[in-house]
């Protein structure tokens, strides 16, 4: 069986997750009685290892250039690591026994999502930083219905020490549906986002333009839908086909337009379009921060992207076609529609709200929207770096306090020893 296959068929079967999650933690656990922890040694891990990307990468490159971790030992885990060049980084292939074997060893984990596999053996000793890939419109963990199979890993303890907030819609959210104390959470900003903030210049986007191929002459386009987990293939593969022809597109909007497809990872097997000069397939571009910063407007439905653009002051389009479906099978915190620019229920009203688009009013509603969410951008990586920082030395600090402590006491009782040995 097909090892993408053989996770689905776990993750969506309560028997079977519950069978992988008491024997396996058990299994690792064990592996971790043999294990000694090494104080400098950091595990980076995105999406579950699918990528070098997002939060970890903008926090591993931040802690490249500090002084402070120079003599640190950075593990990148990954599903395939032939497929990565990482500058200054080890590299260990996810769900090996060298993968479990360094975890347990590091002294600080990174991640945007989880580093556990589904299980759970994280000792205390270790510090585990989660900076999440976004701030949530769909209804997520113990919020999530329980006739959802989706997610079976719902409700499990969660050991994250600390976890990273845009604002407190965020921190209200994540403390009830992942159980993280509230006093966990920093609201600092995503680190994914300082790009976004600090790197968005002329210079950047005519950069990112040529790198693309992208004419001067055209407006661009960011186009990216969440994907639909109550649709799914035989395989238990998710499956997204908006009802776009971008055939009509091209017809419409190629003379002015560059079209930036971005899918999500659980469908871009399944999206099938191949590349011309009006439309681009990005869904395995390794930069969407990138993609952000050179297009000119952002396209999506109920994805957090929604939350990272709107940094940025450009126009966002809403195409929530199929609203009523998902807010009933998936749930949704909020109506997207009534925070954004425009009600696209159809490709029609799409395509001419993209003609016709006031781009001064759009800009408004976008900043109304990031006020409403953000209460801080731009400096998380930094801070996040303090934060880990802080962690490693105030832990040394204590370990030699209590070392020292037993040095004394020992020392002590041997000086009585003598002294009641000569009386």
């Amino acid at each position: 069986m097909e090892k993408r296959a053989l996770i689905n068929k776990i993750k969506y079967s309560k028997a079977l997750y519950n069978m992988y999650y008491h024997i396996g933690s058990f299994a690792v656990k064990c592996l971790g009685l043999f294990i000694s922890q090494k104080k400098n040694l950091i595990v980076f891990s995105s999406f579950g290892g699918r990528k070098y990307d997002d939060s970890p990468r903008c926090i591993y490159e931040e802690m490249l250039m500090d002084s402070r971790y120079k003599d640190y030992d950075l593990v990148w885990a990954l599903g395939k690591p032939e497929d990565f060049e990482i500058e200054g980084a080890r590299k260990v292939k996810c769900d090996t026994i060298e993968y479990y074997r360094t975890l347990m060893q590091a002294a600080v984990w990174v991640t945007n999502s989880t580093m556990e596999r589904g299980l759970s053996f994280k000792p205390n000793s270790i510090f585990n930083v989660n900076t999440w890939h976004g701030t949530p419109i769909k209804l997520m963990g113990s919020d999530i219905s329980k006739g959802n199979t989706s997610f079976c890993s719902k409700g499990r303890k969660n050991h994250t020490d600390i976890m990273h907030a845009q604002g407190q819609y965020d921190i209200d959210i994540f403390s009830k549906v992942f159980g993280v104390p509230r006093k966990n959470f920093r609201i600092i900003g995503l680190p994914r986002n300082d790009e976004l903030v600090n790197c968005n210049t002329d210079e950047n986007r005519k950069r990112i333009r040529a790198k693309l191929q992208i004419p001067e002459s055209k407006k661009i386009i960011l186009y990216a839908p969440t994907f639909r987990e109550y649709d799914k293939d035989s395989g238990s593969n998710c499956i997204l086909m908006p009802p776009i022809d971008l055939n009509k597109w091209e017809k419409e909007l190629g003379c002015d337009y560059v079209l930036l497809m971005r899918a999500h990872y659980e469908v871009v097997k399944v999206m099938q379009f191949e590349d011309n000069g009006f439309v681009k397939n990005m869904s395995n571009y390794p930069n969407l921060n990138e993609l952000m910063i050179v297009s000119d407007m952002l396209i999506s439905d109920y994805s957090s992207i929604f939350f990272d653009y709107s940094v940025q002051d450009k126009p966002m389009l809403c195409f929530a076609y199929d609203y009523e479906k998902y807010s009933s099978l998936r749930g949704l915190y909020f109506d997207i529609r009534t925070k954004l620019q425009g009600n696209c229920i159809t490709e029609e009203d799409l395509i001419n709200k993209i003609k016709f688009l006031d781009k001064d009013k759009a800009v408004e509603v976008t900043r109304k929207f990031r006020n409403e969410y953000i209460e801080a951008s731009g400096s998380a990586s930094k801070q996040t770096l303090d934060i880990i920082w802080e962690y490693l030395n105030e832990k040394f600090y204590f370990l030699t306090i209590f070392l020292l402590i037993i040095a004394i006491s020992l020392t002590s009782c041997s000086t009585f020893d003598l002294e009641y040995n000569n009386f």
